[in-house]
């Protein structure tokens, strides 16, 4: 079971409730323990703010992946991590990147779930797995592939964890 806790830290549009909470679902269907996790959508003064403070970073980042690092023994919670979303960034990527906005906030969501439960892409062999589960999982909602498109700009998605 999912507990999710979404707080919206912006009065931009975003996709309602359900959705996110089916984007997880999916993301972390892998898991057979129960989870615990928050979303958070912020500004792009606070999405600077925590980039800068937490990857040194002096820009708004689309998502960033905040994995729980408690012991068991001194938590017994299923905490797995928050996530913060940018809401204009998603926004301008999925117009400059040409991709449907729906679809970009169910790459990032995932993408960032799988952060949170040890996936990375810093070496060439980790982003190969990760990318093939994101595609996988974004093709089962019917989205098309998220890295088709090499050529076209990116923000973050790649350069999350430099």
């Amino acid at each position: 079971m999912l507990e999710l806790d979404l707080q919206r830290a912006t009065d931009a549009a975003s996709p309602d409730d359900a959705d996110f909470r089916r984007w997880c679902e999916l993301a972390l269907r892998q898991r057979t323990a129960d989870s615990e996790m928050t979303i958070r959508l912020v500004d792009e003064t606070e999405g600077r703010e925590l980039n800068h403070t937490y990857r040194h970073k002096d820009y708004a980042t689309n998502v960033l992946s905040f994995p729980a690092d408690v012991p068991d023994e001194l938590l017994d919670i299923p905490l797995l991590g928050d996530l913060v979303i940018c809401v204009a960034v998603v926004e301008r990527e999925a117009a400059e990147q040409g991709k449907a906005l729906e679809a970009h906030w169910a790459h990032l969501v995932i993408h960032g779930c799988l952060h949170l439960l040890g996936y990375d892409h810093i070496d060439d062999d980790e982003a190969e797995e990760m990318e093939a589960l994101e595609r996988t999982l974004l093709a089962e909602l019917g989205h098309p592939d998220p890295y088709a498109d090499d050529h076209l700009p990116t923000t973050d998605i790649s350069k999350e964890h430099e």
